[in-house]
């Protein structure tokens, strides 16, 4: 297709739905390349449990922002932003249109809408908060922000306690929840951005995850895992397939209850993915079995409209 807008077609949706097959047929049908923004799949020694695109799927599309940090770096979603941003504006030089995806829902929309302004907070309050997870532990923390902010509470991931200080120290330090920060003052973009998103009904979203936890441990999961045991305090390794493992390894639990948490946890992440993602109303959404052509129609009719 030839057109004037430069435009970002964003691939989102729950955890083992499609998206990376969806994003290289993408990329293969545009001619295009591909930015991925899933927050553990930049990390190097996090290649299965990530569910990182393979190295056959990565030479049938460009990708970037695939494995291109240590778990040892200092990376967050500012920093993606304005990566990202950088990328975009080498890529639009030679294609009109880009491929975004991944399932983390604020390095997604650091990308299309910008980041959310916060004021700055004493440093002191996660310094106590700190402290009361080491002491109290993740629970009691979540009960918090639960109080003080029930949104945040059910939209974050609660499982992590740097995205829970991170709410809490907002609502202690402004006396306003976290939430009340959000969406506001977006900056504007010199591309337009079509989100398309893949949804299955719950069982099969479900299934999927388990089959995908499955061949995970099949292809060597706890063996990446057994090398990473040294480093598992580091945040990047705070994830899901990670840190269940870990305890297994640490003789806290079993192999098969071990392998059960990582079914459930996954199913709970996508639950809050897709909580996440809903809110945009502008997304067009998909059963994830949906064929390429009916997107890719789909996407040129709005490009049609708006060119």
């Amino acid at each position: 297709m030839d057109f004037k807008t430069k435009y970002l077609i964003a691939v989102i949706g729950p955890t083992a739905i499609g998206k990376t097959a969806l994003s290289i047929k993408l990329a293969q049908h545009f001619k295009t390349q591909i930015i991925s923004a899933d927050s553990r799949q930049f990390y190097k020694e996090m290649q299965i449990g990530t569910a990182a695109p393979t190295d056959e799927e990565l030479r049938a599309a460009p990708h970037h922002f695939i494995h291109h940090k240590s778990i040892h770096d200092d990376y967050n979603v500012g920093a993606f932003e304005k990566d990202a941003l950088l990328k975009l504006d080498e890529l639009y030089r030679d294609n009109n249109l880009v491929i975004l995806v991944g399932g983390s829902g604020l390095y997604v929309d650091a990308v299309t809408k910008g980041l959310d302004y916060f004021p700055e907070v004493n440093p002191e309050i996660r310094n106590e908060l700190n402290i009361e997870l080491k002491e109290k532990g993740l629970t009691h923390l979540q009960e918090k922000l639960q109080k003080l902010d029930n949104e945040s509470y059910q939209n974050i991931a609660i499982d992590n306690p740097h995205r829970v200080i991170r709410a809490l120290e907002i609502c202690l330090g402004t006396g306003k929840p976290y939430s009340s920060f959000l969406n506001k003052g977006k900056v504007s973009r010199n591309f337009k951005t079509i989100t398309i998103g893949l949804d299955a009904e719950r069982p099969t979203i479900y299934d999927r995850i388990n089959k995908r936890v499955d061949i995970m441990m099949a292809m060597g999961l706890l063996d990446e895992v057994k090398q990473l045991q040294k480093q598992q305090q580091l945040n990047a390794l705070n994830t899901v397939g990670y840190k269940e493992l870990f305890n297994y390894l640490k003789g806290t639990w079993d192999f098969d209850f071990a392998i059960s948490e990582i079914k459930k946890n996954s199913r709970r992440f996508a639950k809050r993915q897709l909580t996440w993602f809903k809110r945009n109303k502008q997304t067009l959404w998909f059963p994830y079995d949906t064929s390429l052509e009916n997107i890719t129609t789909e996407i040129e009719k709005i490009i049609t409209e708006n060119d």
